[in-house]
Formats: C-alpha cells, sequence, structure tokens
C-alpha cells in the first residue's frame, strides 16, 4: 500500500525500507533502542507492519506496528529524520497506520513515549485507563 502527499510517500513495501537509515536512528538518535542490536532491528521489522516515509527515493520516516490484526496493536519505533520536522508528516504517519483497514476495530492500541505525548493525544492515545490491571516484565535498559 502507498500514500501520497505533495513529494512524499507512506509506503509499506518492506523492499523499500532502507535498513541503514532506520538502524542508524535507532541506535543514534533515539532514547528508546540505543542498545538494540542490528539482528534484534531487522528481526523487529521483519515481524511487523512496516510504514516507510520518503521524499522521493531518500527515506525520511518510519513506524512499525506489532498487532494480531484482530483485538490489538503496539506502536514502535516512530521517527521522522530532524530535517524533515515541523511539515506535519508524523501527524500523517500516524492518521495513516490508524487509518490502516487491517487495524480496524482493535480493542486497544499502545504506545510508549518520553516526550511525545501531545503527537499522539490528537490520535486517541492516553495515560492507562487501568494501570492497577497492566504488568510488564522488561529489561534493565528497557526505557
Amino acid at each position: 500500500m502507498q500514500w501520497q502527499k505533495n513529494e512524499f510517500t507512506i509506503d509499506m513495501d518492506r523492499e523499500r525500507l532502507q535498513f541503514d537509515v532506520i538502524f542508524r536512528f535507532l541506535i543514534e538518535e533515539s532514547y528508546w533502542s540505543q542498545n538494540r542490536t542490528r539482528e534484534q532491528t531487522e528481526r523487529a521489522i521483519k515481524n511487523s507492519l512496516c510504514f516507510g516515509v520518503y521524499e522521493g527515493e531518500r527515506q525520511v520516516g518510519f513506524a512499525r506496528i506489532v498487532s494480531d490484526l484482530a483485538t490489538f496493536a503496539y506502536v514502535g519505533d516512530v521517527f521522522i529524520l530532524e530535517g524533515f520536522r515541523g511539515r506535519g508528516l508524523s501527524k500523517w504517519l500516524m492518521q495513516t497506520i490508524i487509518d490502516h483497514p487491517d487495524l480496524q476495530g482493535l480493542r486497544r492500541w499502545i504506545l510508549a513515549t518520553r516526550d511525545a505525548h501531545e503527537l499522539y493525544r490528537q490520535f486517541g492515545f492516553d495515560e492507562l485507563k487501568a494501570p492497577d490491571r497492566w504488568m510488564e516484565r522488561a529489561s534493565p535498559d528497557a526505557y
């Protein structure tokens, strides 16, 4: 699937993903995956619905969704490269994800963020409604 907006494209073609761009951002610029290995990143991408954002052939953004496509979805590794921020690309990327036909009717979407709460609130995300029902098993270096 592909979506066009001005000179930008969102594409789900896994062959088009520029792994080096994604991996460099995740280990050098993100706060959430700096200790992730190349192999872990490759496996995560392989087992997710992936959305690449492109200006022409250059990848400028990314997000991946982990889902059973029936009840649950986790939004992860969302980014727009710094030189392309402020153009509405993250909002367009999130709207494209939320509207994706395979992700309709889910009972719960989740994500974790340290600093983008206001972006995600625009798409219906909020703090856990019942945090007393949620548990986690996190590695020591989890963000």
